[in-house]
């Protein structure tokens, strides 16, 4: 008891000490390592990705993600700037990177290093879609998704300590370890997962907005993904991302309030 009292003990403190805030909900987010310990980590695993992959430079669509990724970052700071956040991006080194290969992808490291696969440019099919794809992606990035689902994983791993130390029966602490692996994950990483796609769709709309692109063109792309996959995919509470239809009818429902946040930056054009 005494040693279960302990782990609770410095799991509450850890978590009073290592939070953060989202500076686009004001939530208060899970900071268990800093980002001056994520960031240079993850510009060396992104460099070493790029050393191991065909990074398509020089062409039309090469330039169209450097021109896009460049647009959003800029959208962003002007957001957090205007919003009390000046400086919240200097140790973000934003780097944009085509990959030659068919896989129907992009993805964000934390500190801004984006990379889009060839795969999904068809799907994108055209610069407003790259834009809400390469809004998504600098969303994580900008959200501090990366530090959020390491902490949590470490939470994960400090809750199965803390139930291995207190529980003493041999077959009650088996039981404790099947039930805890599957419902810690379906439980609470995939909708934690879930949660930061919404998040990151609804801050790349506007995002996107800001830059000049038509933000319903972000449900018109998920159509054309839906279109791709078939239709097909796992039940949304087995998946670490929200529906196909689900995220349609949420970009829908935000896409005017997004036009408006833009028109408070200039923006009153939207390229589609």
């Amino acid at each position: 008891m005494k040693h279960k009292n302990s782990i609770i003990a410095l799991g509450a403190l850890t978590l009073f000490l290592s939070c953060a805030t989202n500076p686009f909900t004001g939530n208060k987010t899970l900071a268990l390592m800093p980002n001056s310990q994520i960031f240079p980590t993850a510009f060396a695993q992104y460099d070493q990705f790029l050393t191991e992959n065909k990074v398509v430079t020089g062409t039309k669509d090469a330039e169209m993600v450097k021109r896009i990724g460049q647009k959003i970052a800029v959208a962003a700071e002007r957001w957090l700037d205007a919003n009390g956040y000046q400086g919240y991006l200097k140790d973000y080194q934003w780097e944009y990177n085509l990959i030659d290969d068919k896989t129907v992808n992009a993805w964000a490291m934390p500190g801004g290093k984006i990379v889009v696969y060839t795969g999904i440019l068809p799907i994108a099919n055209g610069e407003a879609g790259l834009a809400a794809i390469m809004g998504h992606e600098v969303s994580h990035a900008l959200a501090n998704h990366g530090q959020q689902r390491m902490s949590a994983g470490m939470l994960q791993q400090l809750g199965a300590v803390a139930g291995n130390v207190a529980i003493k029966d041999p077959q009650t602490l088996n039981l404790f370890n099947q039930a805890y692996g599957v419902g810690s994950t379906v439980g609470v990483m995939l909708p934690f997962s879930r949660s930061h796609e919404t998040q990151a769709d609804e801050i790349g709309l506007y995002l996107m907005a800001i830059a000049g692109y038509e933000p319903l063109e972000a449900a018109n792309l998920w159509r054309r993904m839906n279109a791709q996959s078939g239709g097909q995919a796992p039940p949304e509470f087995l998946s670490t991302h929200p529906a196909n239809e689900t995220r349609i009818r949420n970009i829908e429902s935000l896409a005017a309030k997004a036009r408006l946040e833009a028109n408070k930056f200039g923006t009153t054009t939207f390229k589609k």
